[in-house]
């Protein structure tokens, strides 16, 4: 690696570290996004048909789509990754979002404090279990969540006018926050992260981040992406890493 690449990679392995985020410009081509859409939204439509309530998205995608599998697991992710945490990753969930005219929510500030786990094992600092989906979910000790990173692709423009995510720089450094802390953080003026068609945002789980209704709901299709850096403590197994 030539010294200009090794300062480029420095630069932005400090941007995620210090600031909680990064945008990826182009991470997919056209043609790309277009295929993921039309699997993506075949799935969303299957699941939504199956179910009385109006859904957001579809979890656990690894099992269920060889394109999110072969991306998400792709040498040109891994690269990205490897650059910003210094260390190789693997995917261990992935999840589709879409707000439409019937699915247009709001989500209030909060971090990504739960992980999916294949069963319930008693390990220490291992907290806050629940179901989703019939999947099993566990709050991990802060420092498992540290050592995460999240790539949520964006399959449409996406500004304030339909539902960017909002996020607070460098809140991510401080552990979990508890609701007063929250309240504190959230007085301070948000970044909207107005991202492109084809490229992505890459944010650390414990950065507060929320999002709007769509003011102009068409779609905003974002995969999301969670890796980790190593195994679980004591027989927990992440449930849908490959």
């Amino acid at each position: 690696m030539n010294p200009e690449s090794r300062i480029q990679n420095l630069e932005k392995s400090c941007l995620l570290s210090e600031q909680g985020f990064e945008i990826l410009a182009d991470i997919l081509a056209p043609r790309q996004c277009d295929d993921l859409a039309r699997e993506l939204s075949d799935l969303y439509e299957r699941e939504q048909k199956s179910t009385r309530n109006k859904i957001g998205g579809v979890r656990n995608l690894l099992g269920q789509s060889s394109q999110v599998s072969e991306l998400a697991s792709s040498e040109r992710f891994s690269a990205i990754l490897r650059s910003r945490l210094g260390t190789p990753t693997f995917p261990v969930r992935a999840l589709f979002f879409d707000k439409t005219p019937d699915a247009n929510w709001r989500v209030p500030w909060h971090q990504d404090l739960t992980i999916a786990v294949r069963e319930k094992k008693e390990v220490a600092e291992f907290k806050a279990w629940s179901i989703k989906d019939d999947i099993l979910h566990v709050q991990p000790p802060c420092e498992i969540l540290e050592s995460m990173a999240t790539i949520r692709i964006h399959l449409d423009d996406c500004d304030a006018n339909n539902g960017a995510l909002k996020i607070i720089p460098r809140s991510h450094l401080h552990g979990k926050l508890t609701p007063l802390e929250i309240s504190d953080w959230t007085k301070q003026n948000p970044v909207v992260c107005k991202i492109p068609r084809g490229s992505a945002l890459l944010i650390r789980p414990l950065l507060l981040h929320s999002s709007s209704p769509a003011k102009t709901p068409s779609h905003r299709r974002v995969l999301h992406i969670e890796y980790a850096t190593g195994n679980l403590p004591g027989g927990l197994k992440w449930f849908d890493s490959q």
